[in-house]
């Protein structure tokens, strides 16, 4: 069997765009080895800085033949009454490119059946790579010299191999060959061999392959760390980023003065890891003052020089931390409370102080309503944004919550409120931990409800690619924290609290609050289609008021698993299905009348319905239900609930409608799959 290999070989890539075409590459070709009916064993990728490889195993030498057939016009249009072909007869033979003779009739249409020689393998290849390639998107795309065509950057060099010989492609100016280039301060020219690919590459100072590598950096980096008494930690965001900065990458150790140890370790953190990309060290669970960068680097000497600049670049970022902090915390975090007035919030919706009123008033609702003593989520939703106002948080964005959090342990706040300040921006994001003390979580709630009520009202548009201030993270968060807490929040009576403290007049607050619910629901069930069915999770939101008891709610889907997996199952949802397809749209929300039944039936039926005890479990009431499956079979059997006596007609829809709200309470059977 055979190999292919395409190298796209690039200026340097911005790291966030490779692991994404790395999979738009193994993609791309799937689609075409299987829209052209091409076996294969294997589809590999490889991603550098500069590189992006793909290989195919165990192709076929070509493409099989196929016999396919093809529809024509009726056979009247496509014959005369002599049996000849009439011009659309004969234009269906041309288009087709068949013989006239070899058009046979078949169900009153005619067909052809058309050979289609099977292309080499490397020639389809060869025509199709180049429109993969230009297939590639993803943001920020350059344009350079005159082309029109764009890429994520310009592109020097093109591998393209079929086994050990050129499968010839073009893409803008560049013609593929067999030659590949090394590390740039390594070999310019490598000759590749399909076979030998990862070691060729590896002799001219390139891990092409990305797990290699950060195993490698893992690895060289724990043992650096060693060396001098020193624990690394790993950030998973941090590595798969200097993975894709790196093709060749050496730890180097650095250091800084002891002082810039006593701002927050989070803002030394963020200065090595976020802005810098170093690795922070340890020990004893104590930030150091040195920490590792990871070298792309060739050579024995330089690596001084590569020592000093670093050390320069994150004195000079940690000097300014310093100056912050100290200039930050002459003054007590309250203080800057007054700040916010003059930091506008969103436009039209006031200032940050403005928000964070609202947030008082609602964390206060929330704090009663789940019996939290009031003060210290009270304070809390007071700080809760004052760091914003802070010359650090000014500086490192991304330190919001932290600097609060370590403000308000300097200048005496509960520990309670501290960490609430922190806490209230979680969860960061869908992967992250939600808030651990009440303060936090009922004041995050609270904010982020603000938030999301302010960005409809505000009427900004939230869409696949738009999402102003977060809104879907937000929402998202809210649900999280209160369905993993077990917290008794009525959220309907919470959104609508928000949309009064509004700093806008809402026209139509029914409308905007119907709009908002809708926007939840849609979060609810995206983070609950992971461990649920989407039938069952429709079953279950369509008839209730989701957002009043979210505790309740995922009970009631606990329970409907359950149920369905019940041996009774299959016979009770026929059943109401017999009921809801008899009903239609004659439901009749009245009680029966006993003195019009006029079968035996009915009145058994109507007498076990409703004999049901309805303060129970959804599982016991679920087996109540299957107690009456006979009793509604026997009712279909024996009466036809269509009389021509209106009256009788109406008073077995309404026994049929009273039976049907019982069911109701379990979920809507009509959204089940197993009912369709």
């Amino acid at each position: 069997m055979n190999k292919y290999l395409l190298e796209i070989g690039t200026e340097e890539l911005p790291y966030k765009f490779i692991p994404d075409a790395e999979k738009q590459l193994k993609t791309a070709f799937h689609k075409f080895v299987n829209d052209n009916g091409i076996s294969f064993s294997e589809i590999k990728t490889f991603a550098t800085p500069r590189r992006l490889t793909v290989r195919l195993s165990g192709l076929p030498d070509k493409k099989e033949d196929i016999v396919k057939t093809v529809k024509g016009p009726i056979a009247s249009i496509a014959f005369d009454a002599d049996g000849k072909l009439t011009p659309a007869g004969l234009g269906f033979a041309k288009k087709n490119n068949v013989n006239p003779e070899n058009i046979y009739t078949e169900n009153n249409y005619v067909f052809a059946k058309i050979e289609e020689k099977g292309k080499s393998t490397k020639q389809l290849l060869e025509e199709n790579v180049s429109k993969i390639i230009s297939s590639l998107n993803g943001s920020h795309f350059m344009r350079w010299a005159d082309f029109d065509v764009k890429f994520q950057r310009p592109i020097r060099w093109i591998v393209s191999l079929f086994n050990n010989e050129e499968a010839k492609i073009s893409f803008l100016d560049v013609t593929s060959g067999k030659i590949s280039r090394g590390h740039r301060f390594s070999k310019t020219e490598v000759p590749i061999d399909i076979e030998n690919y990862e070691k060729e590459l590896f002799d001219a100072n390139v891990i092409v392959d990305a797990e290699k590598r950060k195993a490698k950096i893992v690895e060289s980096a724990t043992n650096a760390a060693k060396s001098i008494g020193a624990e690394i930690v790993f950030d998973e965001d941090l590595l798969e980023e200097v993975t894709y900065l790196t093709e060749w990458p050496i730890p180097v150790i650095c250091d800084f003065d002891e002082k810039y140890l006593k701002v927050p370790d989070k803002v030394t953190v963020t200065v090595m890891a976020v802005h810098q990309r170093y690795f922070p060290l340890y020990k004893d669970g104590k930030l150091l003052n040195k920490f590792i960068t990871m070298a792309n680097f060739v050579g024995n000497e330089g690596f001084e020089n590569i020592k000093a600049g670093n050390e320069r670049v994150v004195t000079a970022r940690l000097e300014d931390g310093i100056f912050f902090f100290e200039e930050d915390t002459k003054k007590p975090l309250e203080a800057y409370l007054e700040n916010l007035k003059d930091m506008t919030f969103q436009k039209g919706m006031g200032s940050m102080y403005d928000k964070t009123m609202r947030v008082v008033e609602l964390s206060k609702h929330l704090a009663e309503e789940t019996d939290t003593p009031v003060e210290n989520v009270e304070r809390t939703a007071k700080l809760c944004k004052a760091d914003l106002a802070t010359s650090l948080v000014f500086e490192f964005t991304e330190l919001q919550g932290f600097i609060g959090c370590d403000y308000a342990k300097l200048c005496g706040e509960k520990d309670e409120v501290a960490e609430g300040i922190k806490e209230h921006y979680f969860p960061l994001n869908a992967s992250s931990e939600i808030a651990s003390g009440i303060e936090g979580k009922l004041v995050g709630i609270a904010d982020k409800v603000d938030t999301v009520c302010v960005i409809f009202a505000s009427g900004a548009k939230i869409s696949g690619s738009q999402d102003p201030l977060g809104v879907r993270r937000a929402a998202l968060g809210i649900l999280k924290t209160v369905i993993n807490s077990n917290l008794n929040i009525n959220l309907n009576n919470l959104i609508k609290k928000s949309i009064e403290l509004l700093p806008i007049k809402v026209d139509d607050s029914k409308l905007l609050f119907d709009k908002i619910y809708d926007f939840f629901i849609q979060r609810l069930i995206i983070m609950l289609a992971e461990t649920y069915k989407n039938d069952i999770l429709d079953s279950c939101i369509s008839n209730g008021e989701v957002l009043v008891d979210l505790k309740a709610f995922i009970n009631k889907i606990d329970s409907l698993m359950n149920i369905v997996q019940k041996p009774y199952f299959s016979e009770l949802n026929e059943a109401i299905g017999r009921i809801i397809r008899i009903i239609k749209n004659n439901e009749i929300n009245e009680l029966p009348d006993e003195s019009l039944f006029l079968d035996d039936s009915e009145k058994e039926l109507y007498f076990a319905i409703k004999n049901i005890n309805l303060n129970c479990s959804y599982e016991i009431l679920a087996d109540n239900l299957s107690k009456c499956i006979e009793k509604i079979n026997n009712f279909f059997d024996k009466v036809l609930v269509m009389d021509k006596d209106d009256k009788v007609k109406n008073n077995r829809l309404k026994l049929l409608t009273y039976i049907k709200s019982i069911f109701y309470k379990i979920c809507d059977f009509s959204k089940l799959t197993i009912f369709k």
